[in-house]
């Protein structure tokens, strides 16, 4: 993240700057933080995540948006805007404008060069206090590859690789399985050829 003021300011400051502003900023520790644009290869993964769920999504309670809805983590401060969220039940929102969301149950991130050790990083630090978060995907977007990360009791997480265009991702919490050939569909890729390979299971701790 990259600040673009060197001053401090209130969250109530932030929201008001945010909800006027045409562009989207992060927020945290006091500081604002402007978000890089998105390459082709990025959008196209994104729109075909959308599209791969949204018609499993349709008859469950479930709701999937992209990229344009805020989340706000009231444990550590931060305000992001996820690649994809899917928030199952009743929404919960900060406030009566209900543009920024505390209750994900799925959180999706399309990682790049600029965005990817954030994302593994301090990123799902803050999206693992979370308590109704119960899937964090990483996708990449230059190789058919995504990582799963699947909320345990004692608040682990067991990771699971999916490589290869054959392969896919299966989300029971929503009962929703994502295809990668579905999610690189149109993408150019380095790898498409790879065969189905998922590492063996692991945790690590909240």
């Amino acid at each position: 993240m990259t600040a673009i003021a060197t001053h401090t300011i209130s969250e109530q400051e932030y929201l008001a700057f945010e909800r006027a502003s045409e562009i989207r900023n992060e927020y945290y520790n006091g500081r604002i933080y402007a978000m890089t644009g998105a390459s082709l290869a990025h959008n196209l993964i994104v729109s075909n995540s959308v599209a791969s769920l949204h018609g499993q999504l349709r008859r469950k309670p479930c709701r999937i948006c992209s990229s344009d809805l805020r989340v706000h983590i009231p444990q550590t401060g931060l305000y992001t805007y996820p690649d994809l969220v899917i928030v199952c039940g009743e929404p919960q929102f900060l406030d009566d404008s209900l543009d920024t969301l505390l209750n994900p149950t799925v959180i999706v991130e399309v990682l790049s060069p600029s965005t990817e050790r954030y994302d593994r990083g301090m990123k799902f630090q803050h999206y693992r206090s979370i308590a109704s978060l119960q899937v964090y995907l990483l996708i990449a977007q230059d190789r058919a590859h995504i990582e799963r990360y699947t909320r345990q009791e004692g608040d682990l997480w067991l990771l699971q690789d999916a490589i290869g265009l054959p392969a896919s991702v299966d989300m029971a919490a929503i009962e929703a399985v994502l295809s990668l050939a579905d999610v690189y569909e149109k993408v150019d890729i380095n790898n498409s050829d790879l065969p189905i390979v998922l590492e063996p299971p692991s945790t690590m701790n909240k």
